[in-house]
């Protein structure tokens, strides 16, 4: 759901998985030439696209969460580099503007398995 309260159409969503794995086959075969940067290591967790389907927000999270703040950083700063691969990938009338989030799900889920079982105890 947004944060309006509104749930997201079946267009978004469908437009949110094909941008998630066109970005997803862009990091595996590094078709972005980010300098300096493996993008193997990188997952794109979910993409949310907002109402006019202008912006994707993409969760991505490194392997093993190492150095995130870094790898989101780099993954911003050649943003244009990656929509201009992921415009060859995908047809839209209107391209959207890509952000990078540090995806926090699995750190949230680990917290509450980690209080689940202090109460088991």
């Amino acid at each position: 759901m947004t944060k309006l309260g509104k749930p997201f159409n079946q267009r978004q969503l469908r437009v949110g998985e094909m941008v998630k794995q066109a970005l997803g086959m862009i990091f595996i075969r590094q078709e972005a030439k980010i300098p300096n940067f493996e993008t193997k290591e990188i997952t794109v967790t979910e993409v949310r696209m907002s109402q006019d389907l202008k912006i994707a927000k993409a969760f991505v999270l490194p392997l093993g969460g190492k150095n995130s703040d870094e790898v989101i950083e780099k993954l911003k700063e050649y943003s244009f580099l990656i929509r201009k691969v992921l415009s060859k990938k995908i047809t839209m009338k209107f391209l959207p503007k890509i952000l990078f989030v540090r995806d926090e799900s699995f750190d949230y889920a680990e917290k509450i398995e980690n209080l689940i079982k202090q109460t088991n105890k």
